[in-house]
């Protein structure tokens, strides 16, 4: 299943992952506590979507270009297509871009927010992604993972990603992959996975995945959106389709939430990569990950505490 609208028979005891609200039912609250995901369809509107797509393309032809978005794109396809939309993945870090931001501060997805964060809301990372074709090469396959392997900041409980999808996201271009239930796993080691080739910038994966953790595929229409737990292990496919797929998303926090010391643990050698690329991006000579936050976050809803 890939909603709520499945009949649970709640545990007995209180949530752990989500807040009372009166938004959501005991039903979606029991599913997204034995899951880590809640779908909700059709929540985003057709006119912010096309409106987050124009604003993706100007920034692909550098008709804007915002402070601080970070534009990871295929160098081998510009030579033929130029500055395009068909060369560029990924718009991440668009916090800066008044008209991409508005997807963070949209009533409708607040809404759904506050139910994991609570009433004080950060938005921490931005992305939109915009999956090419792809071939067996496998280019543009992130690897399974878990989000909180990226961020330095806790408790995993009270940070959620809403993530919308700006078109159909099926199997043949690629859609969400989740294990449900992971995210009540402890953070698993991530690195770059062994594959032939070529593997992206941070697109980090779990060193030792499960296989016999069964995988659910999150088919979704237009303006649906998930919104899922940090530790929750997923990942997406292939683009097998000769079209792109697009998709918005954020990183929410309550601004309760308090920074970590990262050294010594797994997330340790994130930091160093992390790091380097910001000091060579800003001829920065000292660089701490809670700086970097620091200059993404942008609080949305309430008042600014901790991050």
């Amino acid at each position: 299943p890939t909603s709520a609208q499945v009949s649970v028979v709640p545990h007995s005891g209180r949530f752990c992952y989500t807040l009372d609200n009166d938004l959501l039912s005991t039903e979606q609250r029991q599913f997204y506590e034995d899951n880590g995901y809640l779908l909700i369809r059709n929540l985003v509107s057709d006119e912010d979507i096309e409106r987050f797509r124009k604003e993706f393309i100007r920034i692909c032809k550098r008709e804007v270009k915002p402070p601080g978005v970070m534009i990871m794109k295929d160098e081998s396809l510009k030579s033929q297509f130029g500055q395009s939309e068909k060369v560029v993945n990924k718009v991440q870090d668009f916090q800066e871009d008044e008209e991409l931001f508005r997807y963070c501060t949209l009533p409708e997805v607040l809404k759904y927010v506050e139910c994991f964060t609570g009433p004080n809301i950060m938005a921490m990372h931005t992305m939109l992604i915009n999956k090419l074709p792809d071939s067996e090469q496998q280019t543009f396959l992130h690897p399974m993972h878990q989000d909180l392997h990226y961020f330095p900041f806790r408790p995993a409980s009270r940070i959620v990603c809403a993530w919308t999808a700006m078109e159909r996201a099926d199997q043949d271009n690629g859609c969400l992959l989740v294990q449900p239930g992971t995210h009540r796993t402890a953070l698993q080691p991530h690195g770059y996975p062994q594959w032939e080739g070529k593997t992206n910038k941070l697109f980090h994966g779990l060193l030792d995945e499960d296989e016999k953790i069964p995988k659910v595929h999150l088919v979704m229409e237009k303006g649906d959106t998930v919104f899922f737990h940090p530790l929750l292990i997923h990942g997406s496919g292939i683009n097998r389709t000769s079209g792109f797929r697009k998709s918005i998303s954020c990183h929410f926090a309550s601004s309760e939430c308090h920074y970590i010391d990262v050294k010594n643990t797994t997330q340790e050698h994130l930091e160093k990569e992390l790091q380097e690329m910001v000091s060579k991006k800003y001829n920065a000579t000292s660089v701490e990950l809670k700086d970097i936050w620091n200059f993404r976050a942008r609080l949305v809803q309430g008042e600014r505490i901790n991050l």
